[in-house]
């Protein structure tokens, strides 16, 4: 049978899971996960444990924060004045937001507190600092 190695395309169905076993992403009732390996495309961590396998494999990852999205970067964190946040927008702690940068892109970030004068917002990944485990199925090579 044919192994899996860097450069080839694959299609795998995939759970994410955290520590706490709740489901954080799935494939399931969705066409397959489409990616070429060792491109970068997709964490680390998950990237490197698909090399080996072949067709009809399943295997269960466990991937360190680090091989995942990171650490949480403190100057992702930015305070911005309450009075500049228009009074229809909710401010409640967890309210994922979308903000425009400078050169027009859309960024997600994250209100992680608020206070009289201002807002602190967090466009660190929600998974940033997060260990997570992957139960892979490889579907497809090519």
């Amino acid at each position: 049978m044919t192994e899996v190695k860097s450069g080839d395309t694959v299609h795998i169905h995939y759970t994410g899971t955290l520590e706490d076993g709740s489901v954080f992403d799935s494939s399931d009732g969705r066409d397959p996960l489409k990616f070429t390996v060792g491109s970068g495309q997709i964490i680390p961590g998950l990237d490197t444990a698909l090399p080996g396998m072949t067709l009809g494999d399943k295997k269960v990852v466990e991937v360190a924060a680090d091989d995942a999205y990171g650490q949480p970067d403190p100057a992702a964190l930015q305070q911005v004045p309450r009075e500049g946040i228009p009074a229809d927008i909710p401010l409640d702690l967890g309210t994922q937001l979308q903000v425009q940068t400078p050169d027009g892109q859309a960024m997600p970030v994250t209100v992680v507190e608020v206070t009289d004068d201002t807002v602190t917002l967090d466009a660190n990944h929600f998974l940033a600092g997060k260990d997570l485990t992957f139960a892979i199925e490889l579907v497809a090579i090519g």
